[in-house]
């Protein structure tokens, strides 16, 4: 085969183990042999409806299997796929399809609206049962009428694989260019440090539009020849018989996931025998959260990373989960982390620095902003991840904090520059910043702090208000700050540390 990319993946597993289970989803049962059939016949409705080689195919969708098969058409083409937040939104899917110029978008019936008013000139398709709207193509129509010859363009292990949007500190989100050999290091470094098998039964509840859940969880699983149960969303009773139901032995959260799990009234009478390991990211995992998982015999693999490293950086792995217990592990396989001071210097255990990632997971560059891209490394080589960390002097890492002002909800990352444009260009307010307060549910929640023109008030509901047309709901801010005057240094920099004393007093 010349196509060395994720595309030819479904086909490879076909190959081996036909029959068996790759996707459950709802009452749905799809075997390897079905899927490489499906994504053979999606490619060829893709190839009909105009994309080819580097064109891109964005996706707006709750967790649902076309996430995979458009993955994997689209990597069968040598196109590029673009899964979208499905909590954005129009005008920031309108600006995530406009900066990467997508020729096609595929969205769930749920979303129409949105879809509707963000497409442009994209095509659409929309995923649903029955007929399709005049103005879109239907999904499973396209899928059962397209051709089943197979497609052998030649990909590279160099193309690009994915654009995934994170969100910039400069207001804007910047697309992370995940190249088809990224992918196959990433998921590689998965398999080999969590010990994944080929009789793996592993839960994606969390968002598909993430690297964690995709990268991490449901392309491992798939390239084992395992079975990838997907549910299209988080709530904890659900997941629960999920868990007891399908003898899930696999599994990726956030720490408020694991939380809400735990607290449920089935959480002690629900039979989780069958879980091998867990893995927690994406924020820093309370004390609690693990000694609550330990009592009851689940391994927590807490792990470090970004978008930009697809994800995986730090890993702690199942042997080591009792004696490094609250630490983010040691690098990946395929991976090298240091942790450096502010001249580059590597610091000595017991002592902070910066996070600094390489390896063949790390992206390519932020597509279309080759200056971000530079301001990204260190020498061209080493990702600068903006977080702190503390070696221990057996290698092991803590996230101790972060040097960027990012904050972290739920698992959702929300960078104050973006809000803080957005709040700018509502009418009366002067000056505002966005920062982050502790809270119990989420971890960290945005307080926003604004100065307002003479004659002018403001609430926090019309603040919600206004937001909430433009930005997605995670990101609004749960609470206001109206001051006279923002407070800064003598050089003009913010100071969020009064601000957050003023929001404690």
């Amino acid at each position: 085969m010349r196509n060395e990319g994720t595309g030819s993946w479904p086909h490879r597993r076909f190959r081996l183990s036909p029959e068996k289970i790759a996707i459950s989803f709802r009452d749905r049962r799809i075997t390897y042999r079905e899927l490489d059939d499906r994504v053979t016949r999606l490619a060829h409705a893709l190839r009909e409806l105009g994309v080819g080689r580097g064109d891109r195919v964005a996706l707006l969708s709750a967790n649902h299997p076309a996430y995979l098969e458009a993955l994997f058409a689209s990597g069968l083409l040598g196109a590029i796929f673009v899964p979208l937040n499905a909590r954005l939104t129009a005008p920031e899917v309108e600006f995530a399809l406009r900066d990467s110029g997508a020729s096609v978008l595929i969205h769930s019936q749920e979303l129409t609206e949105v879809a509707r008013a963000a497409s442009g000139s994209a095509t659409r398709v929309v995923m649903r049962d029955g007929d399709a709207p005049a103005d879109t193509a239907g999904y499973e129509d396209l899928i059962a009428s397209a051709g089943t010859a197979r497609i052998d363009e030649p990909v590279s292990h160099d193309d690009p694989c994915f654009i995934m949007y994170t969100s910039g500190t400069t207001g804007r989100p910047k697309g992370v260019v995940l190249t088809h050999g990224n992918i196959v290091f990433s998921v590689m470094n998965a398999v080999i440090d969590l010990d994944l098998t080929s009789d793996e039964t592993a839960l994606v509840c969390a968002p598909l539009f993430h690297t964690a859940a995709l990268d991490f969880v449901a392309l491992p699983t798939l390239l084992k020849g395992g079975n990838v149960v997907i549910e299209e969303g988080f709530e904890p009773g659900p997941i629960l018989r999920t868990l007891e139901s399908e003898r899930i032995t696999y599994t990726f959260g956030v720490p408020t996931m694991f939380d809400a799990l735990s607290s449920h009234p089935d959480w002690t009478s629900t039979d989780l025998s069958a879980i091998r390991r867990v893995t927690v990211a994406a924020a820093p995992v309370p004390p609690r959260t693990l000694r609550t998982y330990a009592e009851r015999g689940i391994k927590i693999c807490q792990g470090y990373g970004l978008t930009e490293t697809g994800p995986g950086a730090l890993i702690l792995t199942p042997d080591d989960v009792e004696r490094k217990r609250g630490t983010a592990g040691v690098p990946h396989f395929f991976t090298d982390v240091r942790v450096v001071d502010e001249e580059g210097r590597d610091v000595a255990p017991g002592e902070r620095g910066e996070i600094q990632i390489c390896g063949p997971n790390v992206m390519r560059e932020y597509w279309n902003r080759p200056d971000a891209t530079a301001d990204a490394f260190t020498d061209g080589l080493w990702f600068r991840s903006g977080d702190v960390g503390l070696p221990d002097v057996d290698g092991f890492v803590t996230i101790v904090d972060r040097l960027k002002d990012m904050i972290i909800s739920g698992g959702e990352n929300v960078y104050p520059a973006e809000i803080e444009a957005v709040l700018l260009e509502m009418p009366g307010v002067t000056s505002c910043a966005v920062f982050g307060i502790p809270d119990e549910k989420w971890g960290e929640v945005g307080c926003a702090a604004v100065s307002l023109d003479d004659g002018h008030a403001l609430t926090h509901e019309q603040m919600v208000e206004y937001l909430g047309e433009r930005l997605a709901k995670y990101k609004i801010p749960k609470s206001l700050l109206v001051l006279d005057e923002i407070p800064r240094n003598a050089t003009g920099k913010i100071r969020k540390s009064e601000l957050r004393r003023l929001h404690a007093r």
